[in-house]
């Protein structure tokens, strides 16, 4: 059995989307820690937020985080996962993290194209762009603390898949 990969970035980055090609490309389980929350507990992101506070939804993501982590999985994470050092620790230790990367202006576009706003509350209350650069330069770091390997998903999903199959081959080898 092969090391979970977990992949991180902003909202619209492309995760899922890529997850799932990615672990059909491997013969691989998929996961998506918000889609466990809502299946574990029946309220939406934006419900849980609107309940608890960012901090209990916080509390809810590291637990859905480790309840999804198994062998040869790949699991798309919420876009603030790697704020607790805790799931930075946590994914680094148990497997390979892969910072799917896109500039702001790529992700508002997707955002706007694919709106779910259940899924996606605003972290600001400002408008999208304003948002995602706001967010992206408070967290670009943390992504890159976090991931073993960097991948531009300003492509196609077959192309970042690509992409992060070569990387991982590439880190094999060596």
């Amino acid at each position: 059995m092969s090391l979970p990969l977990y992949l991180i970035g902003a909202r619209g980055c492309g995760k899922t989307t890529v997850g799932h090609a990615l672990a059909q490309a491997l013969g691989y389980n998929f996961s998506d820690t918000d889609h466990h929350l809502l299946q574990a507990t029946g309220a939406s992101v934006s419900d849980i937020v609107a309940a608890e506070g960012w901090d209990g939804f916080r509390r809810r993501e590291t637990a859905a985080l480790k309840a999804v982590t198994a062998p040869s999985t790949v699991i798309a994470t919420g876009g603030g996962m790697v704020l607790a050092d805790e799931n930075r620790q946590f994914m680094q230790q148990h497997g390979r993290v892969i910072y799917l990367y896109a500039l702001p202006e790529v992700l508002v576009a997707r955002l706007d194209a694919s709106p779910e706003v259940a899924q996606r509350p605003t972290l600001t209350g400002q408008p999208v762009a304003e948002e995602m650069a706001e967010v992206l330069a408070q967290r670009e770091a943390l992504y890159q603390l976090a991931a073993h390997h960097q991948v531009d998903a300003m492509q196609s999903p077959d192309e970042v898949v690509k992409a992060i199959l070569t990387s991982l081959s590439l880190a094999r080898a060596s």
